[in-house]
């Protein structure tokens, strides 16, 4: 799955270490989820959008992103 953590992460210049420890998982989470091996909670999902400066809207839409992959 293509994503743009990465990108948006390195926008707000944070390193990975910095990301995980602000939404409280591993360095290699933020790893997998950046490599597409492994889709975030919505709950994770929404603590990214924040802490990355997501608006709600956004936060929405990958909320709803989220559910449709796990077939919710």
């Amino acid at each position: 799955m293509k994503n743009k953590l990465k990108e948006i992460r390195e926008q707000n210049s944070l390193t990975q270490e910095q990301l995980a420890q602000k939404v409280n998982v591993s360095r290699q989470s933020i790893i997998s989820i950046e490599k597409g091996y492994y889709i975030p909670t919505t709950l994770l999902t929404l603590k990214l959008a924040a802490v990355l400066h997501i608006s709600t809207a956004r936060k929405i839409r990958l909320a709803i992103k989220y559910l449709s992959k796990t077939g919710f």
